[in-house]
C-alpha cells in the first residue's frame, strides 16, 4: 500500500474510531440525564419560586438536594458500581474505566534517525490497526500498579510467603477480571517473591512456612496478563535503610536500561550502559564495603503473545551481541543487583513450570502425566505455572505426573536463581513497548 493509501485509510478510521466515542459515551447515559434535563430542573425552580417566601426557598433547596442524589445514582449506569478502588483492590477494572480504554504509560519520542515516527502518519495508522493489543497491556499494566501499590503498603515482617503471595494474586484475578479463565487473564506468571541471596524463580509451594523478616530484602516479581499480553515488572522491598544504596543501584541500572532501548538499539550496547551505572554505586552492610555488582547471567528479554521469554534476551553487562530491538516488540527491562559474585546458579525446591512453546506430540507412556498435560493445555497453556496453581485447579498428587512431563521435555522446570549464601540480591523492571510512533513504558508508576 501506498504512502497516499495509507493516509486516507488513516483518516477514515479516525473518524470510525470518533463516532464510536460518541456513541459508547452516550449509550449508558439515561435519558433523564440527556438534554434537556437543566431546563426541566429550572421551570420545577420557576414554579417552587412563585410560591415566594421561606416555605418557597424550603422546598427549592429541597427539590435541589433531590436532583443531586438522582443524579449521583444514576451517573455512569446503574449507580451501584464503585467509581474507585477497594482494599484490598476487588473492583474489576471495567468497573473503573467505563470506555474499557486504558491508560497509557510514560511516552519518550525516540531520537535520531528514528524522530520521524513521531509525525509520521503511516506510523499512526499502524498504531490504530494494533489499538486492542496496546490496550490489553495497558489493562495488564493498571492492573500491575494498582496490585503493586496495595502490595507496598501492606506487607509486613511477620507475614508468610504463601499469604504474601495469596494477596497480590487473588487481587489480581479480581482486577483483570478473567473471571475464572486464567488463560483469558489473570497472574501472568507465578508471584516470585525471592529472599535475600535468592535472585528470582522462588516462590511458596503448598505447606511452605517461611516468614518474611524485617531485615529480608525481597524481589517482587509481578506478573499479569489480559489476553496473553503479558506485562512483566518488579521491585525490591525492604524494611531496614541500610539497603538503600542497594536498591538505588539497580533502580537507577533499571532506569538506564529503559532510556537506553529502542528501535534499532543493539542489546550488547543497553548491556554496557546498566553494568556502568550499577557499578558505580557501593553499599555499606554491617562495617563492610561493597561495590554494587550486576548479575552477569541474568538478563531482560522480549515478551510475545502467551510466551514470558520471547527468544531475545537483554544482557546487562557489557555484551557483543549486535542483536536488534525491533519496532512492535514489547521487551522486559530488568536488572539485578549483588553484593554477592553476581552470578547465579540453580539451588532450591522447583515451583516454577512451563509448557514449552511449539512442541509437537511427545508420546506419554503414563496416564496421569497424559491427564495433568490436559490440565495444563486448558488452564495455562504457554503461560508459566506453580504447583499452587495447580493446587488451586484442584489437581493433587501430581508430582510424578508434572515430573515425567519435564523429562520428557513438554514442560520446562525453572529452579530458583541463586548468589552465595550471606549475600544480598536486588531487582527492577519495567515492560517497554516499542511503538511505531514512540516508546511506551507501559509498566511505568509513580511509585518506580
Amino acid at each position: 500500500m501506498g504512502s497516499t493509501e495509507i493516509a486516507n485509510g488513516s483518516e477514515k478510521l479516525a473518524d470510525k474510531v470518533e463516532d464510536l466515542k460518541i456513541e459508547e459515551s452516550t449509550k449508558n447515559v439515561p435519558k433523564s440525564e440527556q438534554a434537556g434535563d437543566e431546563d426541566d430542573d429550572d421551570e420545577g425552580d420557576d414554579e417552587v419560586a412563585a410560591e415566594g417566601g421561606e416555605e418557597g426557598a424550603a422546598k427549592k433547596k429541597k427539590k435541589k438536594k433531590k436532583n443531586n442524589k438522582k443524579k449521583k445514582k444514576t451517573a455512569g449506569g446503574s449507580g451501584a458500581v464503585p467509581t474507585s478502588q477497594t482494599e484490598p483492590p476487588t473492583v474489576g477494572l471495567s468497573n473503573l474505566f467505563k470506555d474499557n480504554v486504558y491508560p497509557e504509560g510514560e511516552i519518550v519520542e525516540y531520537k535520531d534517525d528514528n524522530h520521524y515516527r513521531t509525525t509520521s502518519e503511516e506510523k499512526r495508522y499502524l498504531e490504530r490497526a494494533s489499538f486492542d493489543a496496546f490496550n490489553d497491556l495497558r489493562k495488564a499494566a493498571e492492573a500491575h500498579r494498582q496490585v503493586r501499590q496495595y502490595a507496598q503498603k501492606t506487607i509486613k515482617p511477620g507475614m508468610t510467603m504463601i499469604e504474601i503471595a495469596d494477596l497480590i494474586e487473588n487481587a489480581t484475578r479480581a482486577l483483570t477480571e478473567g473471571n475464572g479463565d486464567s488463560k483469558k487473564a489473570g497472574p501472568g506468571f507465578p508471584t516470585g517473591l525471592s529472599l535475600n541471596h535468592v535472585a528470582a524463580h522462588y516462590t511458596p509451594n503448598k505447606g511452605d512456612t517461611t516468614v518474611l523478616k524485617y531485615e529480608d530484602v525481597m524481589k517482587v516479581d509481578i506478573g499479569v496478563h489480559v489476553n496473553g499480553r503479558i506485562l512483566d515488572s518488579a521491585f525490591t522491598l525492604t524494611f531496614d535503610d541500610k539497603y538503600d544504596n542497594l536498591l538505588a543501584a539497580v533502580r537507577d541500572a533499571t532506569n538506564t536500561g529503559v532510556r537506553e532501548a529502542g528501535i534499532d538499539v543493539r542489546l550488547g550496547d543497553i548491556g554496557a550502559a546498566i553494568q556502568e551505572v550499577m557499578e558505580s554505586y557501593e553499599v555499606e552492610l554491617d562495617g563492610k564495603t561493597f561495590q554494587v555488582k550486576p548479575i552477569r547471567n541474568l538478563n531482560g528479554h522480549n515478551i510475545n503473545p502467551f510466551e514470558i521469554h520471547g527468544g531475545k534476551s537483554v544482557p546487562i553487562v557489557k555484551s557483543h551481541d549486535q542483536t536488534k530491538m525491533e519496532e512492535g516488540e514489547t521487551f522486559a527491562i530488568e536488572t539485578f543487583g549483588s553484593t554477592g559474585k553476581g552470578y547465579v546458579h540453580d539451588e532450591g525446591e522447583v515451583s516454577h513450570y512451563a509448557k514449552r512453546t511449539n512442541i509437537g506430540h511427545v508420546p506419554l507412556r503414563l496416564n496421569s502425566a497424559k491427564n495433568l498435560l490436559a490440565v495444563i493445555d486448558k488452564h495455562f497453556g504457554t503461560l508459566p505455572f506453580c504447583r499452587r496453581y495447580l493446587d488451586h485447579a484442584g489437581e493433587e498428587k501430581y508430582l510424578l505426573a508434572l515430573n515425567n512431563l519435564v523429562k520428557s521435555g513438554i514442560v520446562q522446570d525453572y529452579p530458583p536463581l541463586v548468589d552465595i549464601p550471606g549475600s544480598y540480591t536486588a531487582q527492577y523492571e519495567h515492560t517497554i513497548l516499542l511503538r511505531p510512533t514512540v516508546k511506551e513504558v507501559v509498566s511505568r508508576g509513580d511509585d518506580y
